[in-house]
């Protein structure tokens, strides 16, 4: 019998494994920390930022000791910025192209920096921003994520009033469901959804799914605009024998199940885990099973550290966490032993002389109770396919440089359309554009 459990660990170990990954900066350590920006011209960290946060004038302004007036500057261009603080992999985007790097190989730490502005504001102001005067227009917006809740706050700011229609039972999309519990503590993402409705003129309609509760032709006749913020609903298949055995489970919906759940201890785990995918969301899964008190976790992935999803310095946080990571492996056979899992079969991978990844012919077995599948989730097309439709490209939404799709009076963004990135604060960039679209084209 496969040894799947909870309750592995002492009941204070689960509040100390879950407890703050990064811990935030005192107001001390945060003016220390300033100092370090040199405060560039054309600074190459708010380029690489995707909402382009004015990163020098907020770290002066904590220099200063205008804590509030560098949170104003935060929330001015990304509405999100108290979570994109805490999940965003400033390691690959601000932090990466700090001058810094080039003389001591140590940014100035930018999303700290950025979670003690912003943890500030939202502990003195229950919404940032003031309405302009209604405009009696309404907007639907579809998906309660990073983009449509940044779109939605943005045409709130401008006067529209908006509707917020949620399949799920509340608001947050991955910031609520799919991030790590270490990485967004004392419910944090609720905390931030609040803020953001706390401008007022956003109703959220929760449990109202597209194609199911009403059509895009229903939206476009009771609204002056849509938003589709849909985000990603199914999960990639491995395709291989033994997928469907007792013990394979999706990792997006494990994280879900434990995200949302009020006690870690009732959340079964393996003893041996081997989870299949090189992304965040393998990461996240694998480092919170060593916490559950899982005594073997393996991350296994199909080529080199350079290609993962995962940032090297989550790469690195894993293997600190006691998480070993198989490189150049890709699964071919889920063994059972009474319907149940007993081992993952891999075969050893490789670059051919034209760079295509190929098999070896070698195999490598890996004893596992559990497995955890997170090779990609994908876009599902038939809420958007029905009735009045978008067109699609690449098996996503098809949208203009202003995030307009095929369908008058419909924008898209976030993971949902063709380019989507899987990262809160792309989603947030384009929620923000689609909303700054759409407010153009009902002024005009």
């Amino acid at each position: 019998m496969p040894d799947i459990s909870a309750g592995r660990l002492a009941a204070a170990d689960y509040g100390k494994n879950f407890s703050d990954v990064h811990p935030p900066l005192t107001a001390h350590e945060a003016v220390v920390e300033s100092d370090r920006c040199y405060f560039c011209f054309d600074a190459p960290c708010t380029i690489a930022c995707p909402t382009s946060i004015d990163i020098p004038l907020f770290i002066r302004k904590i220099g200063t000791g205008n804590v509030e007036g560098a949170a104003e500057t935060i929330f001015s261009a990304n509405i999100l910025g108290g979570m994109c603080a805490r999940v965003c992999p400033t390691e690959t985007l601000c932090e990466e192209a700090c001058v810094r790097n080039a003389a001591e190989e140590k940014p100035v730490r930018i999303g700290l920096l950025q979670r003690h502005a912003t943890d500030h504001y939202l502990e003195r102001h229950s919404a940032f921003g003031l309405r302009a005067p209604a405009t009696g227009r309404k907007v639907a917006v579809v998906g309660a994520g990073p983009a449509g809740l940044a779109c939605a706050h943005e045409l709130a700011l401008k006067g529209h009033d908006v509707t917020i229609f949620e399949a799920r039972g509340k608001a947050g999309g991955l910031n609520e469901f799919g991030i790590a519990a270490y990485k967004a503590t004392d419910d944090f993402a609720q905390r931030e959804v609040d803020f953001v409705l706390g401008i007022g003129g956003i109703t959220v309609e929760a449990g109202k799914a597209l194609g199911r509760d009403f059509t895009l032709a229903d939206l476009k006749a009771s609204h002056d605009a849509v938003f589709l913020g849909l985000g990603l609903q199914a999960v990639n298949a491995l395709g291989v024998e033994g997928e469907e055995t007792a013990g394979v489970v999706d990792a997006v919906r494990w994280i879900e199940d434990l995200r949302q759940s009020p006690d870690k201890s009732g959340i079964e785990v393996g003893a041996r885990i081997v989870v299949i995918g090189g992304g965040m969301t393998a990461v996240d899964a694998a480092i919170q099973a060593k916490k559950l008190g899982a005594d073997e976790v393996t991350i296994a992935y199909r080529r080199g550290p350079a290609e993962m999803g995962a940032s090297r310095y989550e790469q690195e946080l894993a293997q600190v966490n006691g998480v070993r990571i198989l490189h150049w492996v890709a699964p071919k056979r889920i063994v059972s032993e009474g319907n149940a899992v007993a081992a993952v079969d891999f075969e050893r991978t490789a670059l051919d002389v034209s760079g295509r990844l190929t098999g070896t012919g070698r195999s490598v077995r890996l004893p596992a109770d559990q497995v955890m599948k997170a090779i990609g989730q994908t876009f599902v097309s038939g809420p958007v396919e029905s009735g009045e439709t978008v067109a699609l490209d690449g098996g996503r939404i098809a949208v203009d440089a202003e995030l307009r799709t095929s369908l008058a009076g419909v924008w898209a963004g976030g993971d949902c359309i063709r380019g989507g990135e899987d990262l809160t604060v792309q989603a947030v960039d384009h929620g923000k554009r689609a909303a700054l679209s759409i407010h153009a084209a009902l002024s005009a």
